[in-house]
């Protein structure tokens, strides 16, 4: 089901530069989640620093919230990179839009800050163990929400682990994101592949009900053609991390970590705020200047927050999932936030 809060609406003290100067519809994925945390942060910041007041729906398909912004019917998302570029080409989860009519869409979008805050991981339960990760055959397999990057992103990894396809030699099972983990922890799935934070509250909430084992992406996949497609692939960017300290990211949760060398290696979702183009130029100013003023708080506020790949520093755009295949434009006022605050916005970001 999806939830509605205000994040500002009563607070107890008037922020320091007064009421908020402007009511934003935003809309994002379900608690435990990297965009959920970013968007709730980016609510608190804004209402602190009296720029505007947030009106947050959780549990949303971030698919409908996409074509929701570029359609003016929502203030903000936080967006898979992969969507605006679908959206583009009216293909996959936008083919009944069409190329003409989704290219038109996909215009309207324009993107204030980046993030990659989840990565691809395949976890089940030690009480119901799955033999050999590249053997799934006959196995119930949660793999995203109905529709979207997600999704893509899970079939991607059930493909390249085993080199099975949804439907065929395995069961993909889908559910809103609000649902996924009573269905996980309910017994019904053998197992489940998820974009997570570093530390994911889903995989928590999930350990919580039993003990849980999670791998990576074997190297030898991870490093064979078909795995440098996937990691290359529009909306992901390469993740690796020592294993030891992805480990610790977990002490205390009965979770078990499995890599075949000394790193987790996956692929991340690469992800941008998106807004309109024809949003205010001095709120988007004040957005990304406030933004950037919040690392701190960004980082100290969640044990995810070292993690989530936050833009608070140069945009080269590659490194951000950007000016490849996926072409995206920031908005002209986010960019002028960060060069007055110091940091460089690659050319073929700039509208």
């Amino acid at each position: 089901m999806l939830r509605s809060f205000i994040i500002g609406a009563a607070v107890a003290c008037v922020p320091a530069f007064g009421f908020a100067q402007a009511t934003l519809t935003s809309e994002t994925s379900g608690p435990g989640s990297s965009p959920h945390y970013v968007d709730t942060t980016l609510a608190a910041v804004l209402d602190a620093a009296g720029v505007a007041t947030m009106q947050i729906t959780e549990g949303a398909t971030l698919t409908n919230s996409v074509q929701a912004v570029a359609e003016g019917r929502l203030d903000m998302t936080p967006a898979p990179l992969i969507l605006p570029f679908l959206l583009s080409k009216g293909i996959g989860p936008y083919s009944g839009v069409g190329p003409e009519k989704g290219a038109e869409l996909a215009e309207n979008l324009r993107v204030i800050f980046f993030h990659a805050g989840s990565h691809q991981t395949f976890s089940y339960y030690n009480s119901k163990p799955v033999k050999d990760i590249r053997k799934l055959d006959g196995l119930r397999i949660w793999n995203g929400p109905p529709r979207g990057a997600a999704l893509t992103s899970g079939r991607a990894m059930i493909q390249l682990l085993s080199g099975l396809k949804d439907g065929e030699g395995y069961e993909g099972v889908q559910t809103q994101w609000n649902d996924m983990t009573p269905t996980v922890t309910g017994g019904g799935v053998d197992a489940w592949t998820v974009p997570n934070g570093l530390p994911s509250g889903r995989e928590i909430q999930h350990a919580a009900a039993g003990a849980v084992t999670m791998y990576d992406i074997p190297s030898d996949l991870y490093n064979s053609e078909l795995g440098q497609q996937i990691v290359a692939a529009p909306g992901h960017a390469p993740f690796s991390l020592p294993v030891d300290e992805y480990r610790a990211a977990y002490a205390g949760n009965d979770i078990t970590i499995v890599t075949d060398d000394d790193t987790f290696d996956s692929y991340s979702t690469a992800f941008g705020q998106v807004v309109s183009k024809n949003m205010d130029d001095e709120l988007v100013y004040n957005i990304v200047s406030t933004f950037l003023k919040s690392k701190d708080r960004f980082f100290s506020g969640s044990p995810m927050g070292p993690y989530l790949g936050l833009t608070f520093g140069d945009v080269d755009g590659k490194s951000q999932g950007a000016c490849g295949a996926v072409q995206v434009k920031m908005h002209p006022s986010a960019v002028r936030a960060y060069e007055d605050a110091g940091y460089t916005v690659a050319d073929c970001l700039k509208s």
